[in-house]
């Protein structure tokens, strides 16, 4: 969504022409975000406010994709939770007990208000044996006064605190990826990821097995391109570039 959609508030030009596209194709998609804050209600009244019309059903969120992947593993469990109400609710809706009281995780996610005293009780209680499931491994997040610490940075701070790794349900995980081509009944071998970031985008659609399309509207240049690894399976100026291709 951020840096292929909207840019700090401001749909980014073919966006809307984009979505219409995709929707009176009829192809099932989804627009991917990392940001734990919001539900995805939240986030379909921020997008129609900006002009473009996305469905409640295909927004998946980092925080949706830690909730499935808790559901599977320990239904109906309990968490000490560090986030806002796109992660709570998330919890909520699965049947998760949200306790500081001997939880089975603790799940860290997005927040602007870390706070020390929340950070301390998460590594008593990783200490004392819940898991530690973290949303996403974004170390800063973007804002118009500059890059903030997010909860990758919160993340390594627990964990060196603790010892203990968390497991990051989001992006690059091709977890987030694999689920949400479920939810919409399509496949990798048919779908394309289209992404701003070379760290997050690409790299969880590459490992999910689908095309990848890296957008120069976010945070990547074309210097960053090469110092990785692997590469995108195709460069584009920005979201405009793909509309005849829906």
């Amino acid at each position: 969504m951020d840096g292929v959609l909207i840019h700090e508030g401001v749909p980014i030009p073919g966006a809307d022409a984009f979505i219409k596209k995709l929707r009176d194709s009829g192809k099932p998609f989804l627009v991917l975000t990392n940001n734990s804050i919001y539900t995805a209600r939240d986030l379909q009244a921020r997008l129609t406010r900006m002009g473009l019309e996305v469905p409640v059903g295909n927004i998946w969120t980092s925080a949706l994709a830690t909730a499935k992947f808790l559901e599977s593993q320990r239904p109906d469990g309990t968490a000490y939770v560090i986030g806002e109400a796109g992660l709570t609710t998330a919890l909520h809706d699965i049947g998760y007990v949200l306790t500081d009281h001997a939880p089975d995780y603790v799940v860290l996610g997005e927040t602007r208000t870390y706070s020390f005293e929340a950070m301390t009780k998460a590594v008593r209680l990783i200490n004392d044996g819940a898991r530690f499931i973290c949303t996403n491994p974004d170390e800063t997040g973007p804002s118009t006064e500059g890059p903030l610490p997010a909860t990758g940075a919160v993340a390594a701070l627990i964990t060196k605190a603790t010892g203990k790794q968390p497991y990051f349900a989001g992006k690059p995980n091709p977890l987030m990826m694999r689920t949400g081509l479920n939810a919409i009944g399509a496949h990798s071998e048919t779908s394309a990821m289209i992404g701003d970031r070379m760290d997050t985008d690409v790299l969880a659609g590459l490992e999910a097995g689908m095309q990848t399309f890296l957008v120069r509207t976010g945070l990547t240049s074309d210097a960053d391109i090469a110092k990785y690894p692997f590469t995108p399976s195709h460069v584009v100026d920005s979201i405009a570039d793909l509309v005849d291709l829906v």
